[in-house]
Formats: structure tokens, sequence, C-alpha cells
């Protein structure tokens, strides 16, 4: 297993965590539990208290491998782009030339800073980053420019409030905690992506973190929740570091959810 741990000097946790392993929890949208994606794509739901703990069955790698090569993949919707790919949940997406797409069985989550478990608040797998050490602090902890990923919504009730969900807690994770005064959440809007994807669309942006450590910034999250192909909430989501010169632009982050769309291989 790998990871990219994040502490800052202050005590506050900025950077995203990201591992490699056969399988990852993911923790749901909010209190009522978390999802054990496995290697084959299944998902199993517990109630809060529940240890967290690994699937047992390996990701097997494409032929390529890193999960992301190979003659079969599907071609982007931009030209130019890079396709991004989760077939666990059948969910591709594309992303700029410049991103590094992470292999499939590649997973990226936050978690509460003072928590010994590191038990994720929010996380995605399959994910794309761009300059994913944009910001290092010591030895082990990094801070991405930007992220994105999909992931299962279980417990969700509706799109609208999974989607607003999502979003603060990626801003909460990554860049206010433990504040959560400082997180603003637009209402959830309908979306439609250009494959005809529907579902809701919230984004969520901090104001003002204390700055406690080096890579303390102000972060921005958008998340799209819709149902997939087998009829399960499911969401994309980007984060981003938020007022700096190489922020992504709200045009870039919403070209790339409009790109989000079912992959059958």
């Amino acid at each position: 297993m790998q990871e990219n741990r994040g502490r800052e000097d202050g005590g506050r946790k900025t950077a995203v965590i990201a591992v490699v392993l056969a399988g990852v929890v993911v923790v749901a949208a909010g209190v009522t539990g978390y999802v054990v994606l496995s290697g084959d794509g299944k998902k199993d739901e517990a109630g809060p208290g529940t240890a967290a703990s690994a699937s047992s069955r390996p990701v097997e790698p494409s032929p390529s491998g890193n999960g992301r090569g190979g003659d079969g993949d599907p071609k982007p919707v931009v030209p130019g782009w890079k396709v991004v790919v989760n077939p666990q949940r059948g969910i591709a997406f594309d992303v700029p030339p410049e991103w590094d797409r992470k292999s499939v069985d590649w997973a990226s989550y936050v978690a509460e800073q003072d928590d010994p478990d590191d038990k994720a608040i929010i996380g995605f797998k399959a994910p794309a980053m761009l300059k994913e050490e944009w910001c290092r602090t010591g030895n082990d902890s990094t801070t991405p420019l930007a992220a994105a990923g999909s992931r299962s919504e279980i417990g969700a009730r509706n799109t609208d409030d999974a989607a607003r969900r999502n979003a603060g807690l990626w801003i909460y994770g990554a860049y206010t905690q433990p504040d959560k005064k400082k997180i603003k959440t637009s209402p959830a809007k309908p979306f439609t992506t250009g494959s005809g994807l529907t579902g809701s669309m919230a984004t969520s942006y901090s104001a003002g973190p204390e700055k406690t450590g080096t890579c303390d910034y102000n972060g921005k999250a958008t998340a799209f929740v819709f149902k997939d192909a087998h009829g399960d909430f499911a969401s994309w989501s980007f984060h981003g570091v938020k007022g700096v010169a190489e922020e992504v632009p709200d045009a870039t982050v919403r070209k790339i959810l409009y790109t989000v769309r079912v992959y059958r291989e």
C-alpha cells in the first residue's frame, strides 16, 4: 500500500490521502455508513461505528499495467483530452492532457486530522490528478492542485442532497477542517451531461481558512450525482485549490463535467 499522508505544521490535514490496494473503504456522504468497494465492483453498506476494513479481492490490472492503456480504451469526447475510466462503477469522463490518470485500483480520500485510523470522510476511485505534489510540506505531506474521480453514493435519498453533501465534505476534509463554518455550498441544480446523463450538480468552496501551514489554501469543489447503468446513485466530483494563479478555471471544471458518461466495456 502506498499512502500520501498530509498533516500540516499547524495540525490541520489538508493533503488528500492516496492509497493503492485491492479494495478501499470509502465513507458514504454523511454519517449513515461506509461503502466497501470490492474488486468485482460489488458494494456493501455498514452502519456507523463499524470498523473499516479493506475488501479481500484484488482488482485485476489491465495488460498495460496501469489500468488506463490498451487498444480498447474509449475515445475522448474532447479531442486531445484523456479518458478516465472507473470500470467498477461504469463511469468515464475526460480530462485535459496535462492531468495524470491514476490506475483503476487507486483511491484518494480525506480523513479527520485527529483520527488515528484515518477513516475516510469522503473519497473516490480511479481518479485523475493535476500536479499531485503541487504543494509539499515536509517529507510526507502534499497537496494536489486539483483532482477528479467517481464513486458510489450508497444511502443517498436523492441526487440534490447527495450532491451538496459530496461537495461540502470535500471542502471540509481537504481545506477547512476542523472548521465547518467556512464552508459555502450552493443549492443543487439539475444538470445534464453531453451524453444525456441527468442528475444534480452542486458547488462548494471555503472562505478564508486560517494560515497555519505552508499548504493551507482555500478550495473549491463540484459534485454531480446521478444514477448509473445499474440504477444506483453514483457521483463524479472535482476538488481543487482556489484563489491561486494556477487555479483550474470554473469553465474547465464544467467542461470536464460535461463529458461524464456511462461506460461499458
